[in-house]
């Protein structure tokens, strides 16, 4: 007797996914914007954005939302006639309707139709962390003051405490010298603190030039590998085309050193690795507070590790001096970090998950400073 045939089953039909669904999930506003500045099309979180419904908002002219000399409509323009995307940090939207934003711009060509493209605001991420980054680089300024009043104020009788206790050493007994050494031993340790706060005093702008990028992270990585980084393994990934950094090589040197000495002090005894990496990134920008000028930042370079990240009550404060993860750290080695990369006009960022943490520092390029001369 023939056994019946089992039915096959059939594969439950998968539901198409709605694209508009997607982008209202988004947690930032998103926009289309055609060849005329109208809007086309807006998520969720632009009609809270801009506190009005996509009925209202669609079809209305951007330049009713924002100041017409708002640097969205160049990002906009560029990227009609490029065909490529855009992106500007720190940019103010300040209107009557929707108050003083900081914000990440990103503009991308649509495609589809080709007269369109999309706009993005990043107010919750990037911008925050940039802006963040920002009030450390003043931060670290601030210690300024304070390192140029404990050079005077401190150092001064710290040598009269050591010189002090020197002096009752000689005929002190031997459970008393082990005192005057210790007077001695944390006098010395305090002046070398103050000796390190005292970069912080330094207001000259850096003697900036045409840096290879890569000649500083191979010297630095020469110097971490004969010293603090032997166990590590590195790997490089470089963009062989990148153009020269307008930077300080010394500063520079001092920057990398401490990030990547950083990393090697997070990562794992028996494997641990550093990737170096180096980028360029087009049409990235930093809007100067409180300027109409506009930096061009398309060089990134990233250090990144394989440790088990940064505590989340020390990440809104990692470049604030005296913040440290380190038993016996001062705190002042990202806050330095900071402020040199703040002097070289570039911006410091990081993203960080157990095992892996990236440090991401986007800097000038010199042909830019070049360029800027001949129009002079």
């Amino acid at each position: 007797m023939a056994r019946a045939a089992t039915p096959l089953r059939r594969k439950p039909m998968r539901q198409e996914i709605d694209p508009s669904g997607i982008l209202n999930a988004l947690p930032d506003p998103v926009l289309v914007i055609g060849d005329r500045h109208e809007i086309r099309y807006v998520n969720l979180e632009a009609q809270e954005f801009f506190d009005c419904g996509a009925a209202a908002l669609i079809g209305q002219p951007l330049t009713d939302l924002l100041p017409a000399d708002s640097p969205v409509f160049f990002l906009i323009e560029q990227a009609l006639a490029g065909g490529a995307s855009m992106s500007e940090y720190g940019v103010t939207l300040d209107t009557p309707r929707i108050g003083v934003h900081l914000v990440t711009v990103r503009v991308a060509p649509l495609g589809e139709p080709a007269d369109c493209v999309v706009m993005s605001l990043h107010e919750k991420s990037i911008t925050r962390k940039i802006d963040n980054q920002l009030t450390h680089r003043n931060a670290a300024r601030s210690v300024t003051a304070m390192a140029a009043m404990l050079a005077h104020e401190v150092k001064n009788p710290l040598s009269g405490i050591r010189g002090a206790a020197q002096l009752l050493e000689q005929n002190a007994s031997e459970p008393d010298r082990e005192l005057t050494r210790l007077i001695c031993d944390e006098s010395d340790r305090i002046v070398a603190l103050v000796d390190r706060m005292e970069v912080f005093s330094d207001k000259r702008p850096p003697e900036r030039t045409a840096v290879n990028i890569h000649s500083v992270l191979e010297h630095v990585r020469k110097v971490a590998q004969s010293g603090f980084a032997r166990t590590v393994r590195f790997t490089e990934r470089y963009d062989p085309s990148l153009p020269d950094v307008y930077g300080n090589r010394d500063q520079l040197i001092q920057v990398f050193l401490n990030l990547i000495k950083n990393a090697a002090e997070a990562v794992p005894e028996q494997s641990g690795e550093i990737i170096l990496s180096t980028a360029y990134q087009q049409g990235v920008r930093l809007a100067v507070p409180g300027t109409d000028s506009r930096v061009h930042l398309p060089l990134l370079i990233s250090v990144q590790d394989n440790g088990n990240g940064i505590p989340e009550d020390l990440r809104s404060h990692l470049f604030d001096p005296f913040v440290t993860t380190k038993r016996n750290g001062t705190g002042l080695g990202l806050a330095l970090v900071a402020k040199l990369i703040g002097d070289h006009g570039g911006v410091i960022d990081f993203e960080t998950l157990p095992r892996r943490t990236v440090f991401k520092v986007s800097l000038p390029m010199y042909a830019d400073f070049e360029q800027s001369l001949e129009q002079l």
